[in-house]
């Protein structure tokens, strides 16, 4: 691991153990950025799960053929072979639900990888083996499709939009069981700081709350609800 991953990988301990995913949406909503939470069928696999990981994306789009000596996997491979630890495959799969990009296999490649889970709007499949191996996995969908012959990665590591969110390579990603948010590399400090600070007015509100004060008067002074 780099320094530079090492470096976040304390970041996203740090993230997991003391941030959500609905304070973190409050506190892009705040910064004025307000589509950046994933579109709500957008769903976990396992809610006790949490992702946080940088995106590395994958466009797809849709096909009805594969030609002869065609490989239709070869950029997913090698977005796959190419991750670094903790990172994120976000794959965007577009509308049509014909597209099911994940399953057990990719999920053990990843793992062996280091990478940090997976988010698509496309279909998941193999998920009771996902769940076994405690793999965070962000959905739009189940199904037993396969993507041969109907999906095929037509571009990696470009901004893509997947469930509803503009996604750039190296955003910060972070989903728990309320959802996912993409956060932008260039304002994820500022949102960070913002966020760290809101929890502790939120963990200061809840203990005034928990000592039986009225919520007018606990708003008025910590100003968090």
């Amino acid at each position: 691991m780099s320094a530079g991953q090492s470096g976040f990988a304390a970041t996203a301990k740090k993230i997991r153990e003391h941030l959500f995913v609905s304070l973190l949406s409050d506190t892009l909503d705040a910064l004025g950025h307000r589509h950046q939470a994933f579109a709500a069928n957008i769903r976990p696999l396992d809610e006790e799960l949490v992702l946080v990981g940088r995106a590395r994306t994958g466009l797809y789009r849709d096909v009805f053929h594969i030609a002869e000596g065609e490989n239709p996997y070869e950029l997913e491979i090698a977005l796959i072979d190419d991750l670094k630890a903790c990172e994120i495959p976000v794959l965007a799969c577009g509308q049509s639900g014909r597209i099911a990009p994940w399953g057990g296999l990719l999920t053990t490649a990843c793992i062996a990888r280091g990478a940090a889970g997976c988010i698509t709007d496309g279909l998941v499949r193999d998920i009771k083996a996902i769940r076994k191996l405690s793999f965070p996995v962000f959905h739009g969908g189940i199904g037993p499709l396969d993507s041969k012959g109907r999906g095929v990665v037509a571009a990696i590591d470009i901004p893509v939009e997947c469930g509803g969110v503009l996604v750039h390579p190296g955003d910060l990603i972070v989903g728990d069981a309320d959802g996912a948010v993409a956060i932008p590399r260039a304002i994820e400090d500022k949102v960070l700081a913002h966020a760290f600070e809101k929890v502790a007015k939120e963990t200061a509100t809840e203990e005034a709350l928990r000592r039986g004060e009225k919520l007018a008067d606990v708003f008025a002074r910590i100003g968090v609800l």
